[in-house]
């Protein structure tokens, strides 16, 4: 593979993630426990959209056919996407939510600090100001876990049965692609299987602490590309500009 198509492809891996889950957090606007909560997951998906939308933008004009972050939001169909799989799994409860947040929080607060080192600069410089609102999601999240874990037995139970689901899709997190590879060896990005220790680690030592369990390695990994939740995502997210083309505000 050639330095520009797996650039093309890191910045729009990244960007998916963030785009994916973003929506899904979007999702839970009024569906909050609390209003505070409510208005801090919605602004945790403003952050997300907003990382989506840099990246996304810059992943366009690395291809150079004259895509913009809009097209290639609203324009791909599923096979397209190169989100992982762990951030469009649905919000099962409020547990499923903060356990898929917080596991992607812990990453981007590895990932992003490695990027500010990267030889590309306008990666590197976007790194920069999405750690900021990384290191801010991941607080949150980690006090939620301790919260849940810690509360009642009720909520002990969820966050660990939301933590023992999802666990099967963080292998995809942590094995590089063949594109990733290209760029670290460049210097343009860490290679994920350099943060594996470091990211559960950090996994570990919170759930421990919040008295939960670790998940068990017996991975359920699905060979698909993507789940069977992706697509009805997608058709509510893309359904305005598909259904008004070229629409504008």
């Amino acid at each position: 593979m050639d330095m520009q198509p797996a650039l093309f492809q890191y910045c729009l891996q990244l960007g998916d993630n963030n785009l994916i889950l973003g929506h899904r957090l979007s999702e839970m606007c009024s569906r909050g426990p609390m209003l505070e909560e409510d208005i801090a997951l919605t602004n945790f998906a403003l952050d997300h959209i907003g990382q989506a939308e840099a990246l996304l933008k810059y992943a366009g004009e690395i291809e150079g056919k004259g895509r913009s972050e809009d097209d290639l939001s609203y324009l791909r169909s599923v096979d397209a996407f190169s989100n992982w799989k762990l951030v469009e799994q649905p919000n099962t409860d409020f547990a499923y939510v903060i356990a898929r947040q917080f596991m992607v929080d812990v990453y981007q607060c590895l990932l992003y600090p490695k990027l500010q080192k990267s030889t590309n600069a306008m990666i590197a410089g976007m790194a920069g100001r999405f750690l900021k609102e990384s290191i801010y999601h991941q607080r949150h999240t980690s006090a939620w876990v301790h919260r849940l874990g810690l509360g009642t037995a009720e909520s002990h139970r969820r966050i660990q049965q939301a933590f023992n689901n999802l666990w099967r899709y963080t292998p995809e997190i942590l094995t590089a692609k063949p594109f990733e590879t290209l760029l670290s060896a460049q210097g343009i990005a860490p290679d994920p299987e350099e943060l594996a220790m470091d990211w559960t680690v950090q996994i570990i030592r919170v759930i421990t602490k919040a008295g939960l369990r670790r998940p068990s390695d017996d991975f359920v990994e699905s060979y698909t590309t993507h789940t069977e939740h992706l697509g009805p995502l997608l058709a509510d997210m893309q359904y305005l500009q598909r259904t008004y083309p070229d629409a504008k505000w």
